[in-house]
């Protein structure tokens, strides 16, 4: 269902059509791939960020990453995916708990529309609720307009990656 919002800090009582824009609702969820078909689904956008893995490789790497290594697929779907992030919890006996983001990429058609920053903040949301201590994004990229640390998302700067401290 659209929505109406103001084009200025007024409510809506009394205001002329003129003052007010509609905007698309956002029907967007996000959900951890589990079946093989889910994570087929979220292949056409990781093969974005990593065109090295061919499509019958897909499925058996993200299987065998996730039975010795925890990985886990999220996607954000709004009518289709839009958004996908290979991530695993883990724990250091230094450290502590922490999730770490390996792969977070939005489709190309669709960057910019604050699906990728959406599934970011799931992600925190959901290392909060696995009592981690941080977020690490240790993506492993060569375009550094893949991720830009200057997104507002509390994310600094650490070796190879980026960090996140996960607020309790």
């Amino acid at each position: 269902m659209p929505r109406a919002v103001l084009r200025d800090d007024r409510n809506l009582a009394g205001c002329m059509e003129s003052d007010v824009r509609i905007e698309p609702a956002m029907n967007s969820r996000i959900t951890i791939a589990q079946s093989d078909q889910e994570i087929l689904d979220c292949y056409s956008v990781m093969a974005e960020l990593r065109p090295h893995i061919q499509p019958a490789e897909f499925l058996p790497l993200v299987k065998r990453l996730a039975e010795i290594a925890g990985l886990q697929l999220a996607y954000l779907t709004d009518c289709e995916i839009k958004a996908v992030a290979g991530f695993r919890i883990s724990e250091w006996l230094a450290g502590g708990k922490y999730l770490e983001i390996e792969d977070l990429v939005a489709k190309s058609t669709e960057r910019s529309k604050g699906y990728g920053g959406e599934l970011f903040d799931w992600l925190v949301e959901h290392a909060k609720e696995n009592n981690c201590l941080q977020v690490r994004l240790v993506s492993r990229v060569s375009r550094h307009d893949a991720y830009s640390s200057s997104n507002g998302d509390g994310m600094g700067p650490a070796a190879p990656g980026m960090v996140h401290q996960v607020a309790r």
